[in-house]
């Protein structure tokens, strides 16, 4: 349970966020308010106060995820690289780097998984996605190429999900060669795919 003395209303409703992301997980998509409240250290009453329903707090919840990778990607760029693709090798940096804790990353995955299962968050993240995706595809790279290292970024950020670890050196190589390909598009290019 949550320390409640002292905390200001941002503080709470952080907290009461924390909560129902550990509470969905553990419990699933159907975990109630009191589940969530006591777990933040909060009567009802108080998560009503900041959250009017449960699907507010849901939906609050995908957008503080969604706002946190989009956080990661910005403070990826790298500001002397004025070159196209700029924000296509941020998004990569942020998709292969080594998570600090893979059983949280691991968590977070699978919290994202349970609350996409949930129309309206399905369809905040796919508006979310066209979001991005129109920012990557006006970045500046070939379309093609684009997609090939996206795909492949998003592809090995679910390792932790396995149980495989992002930590090792293929990772890290992988990485510099989808930046390269950002770099040198020809490269990709030039496969003979026939």
């Amino acid at each position: 349970m949550g320390r409640t003395a002292g905390r200001t209303p941002a503080d709470t409703r952080r907290a009461l966020l924390d909560a129902a992301g550990d509470v969905i997980r553990s419990r699933g998509v159907n975990a109630s308010l009191d589940d969530i409240a006591r777990h933040a250290g909060v009567s009802k009453g108080g998560l009503l106060y900041h959250f009017a329903s449960k699907d507010e707090l849901i939906l609050e919840l995908v957008r503080s995820l969604l706002e946190a990778f989009r956080a990661d990607i910005d403070s990826r760029l790298d500001p002397a690289d004025t070159a196209p693709g700029r924000l296509t090798r941020a998004y990569i940096r942020a998709l292969l780097a080594p998570p600090e804790d893979e059983i949280a990353a691991r968590k977070a995955i699978g919290l994202i998984g349970l609350l996409t299962t949930i129309p309206a968050v399905a369809d905040l993240v796919a508006e979310d996605t066209d979001r991005l995706n129109t920012e990557l595809y006006a970045d500046g790279l070939p379309r093609d190429v684009m997609t090939l290292v996206t795909a492949a970024a998003d592809g090995v950020s679910s390792a932790p999900l396995w149980g495989a670890s992002a930590r090792g050196p293929e990772f890290r190589q992988l990485e510099r060669r989808l930046i390269q390909l950002t770099h040198q598009p020809s490269l990709w290019q030039s496969i003979p795919w026939s």
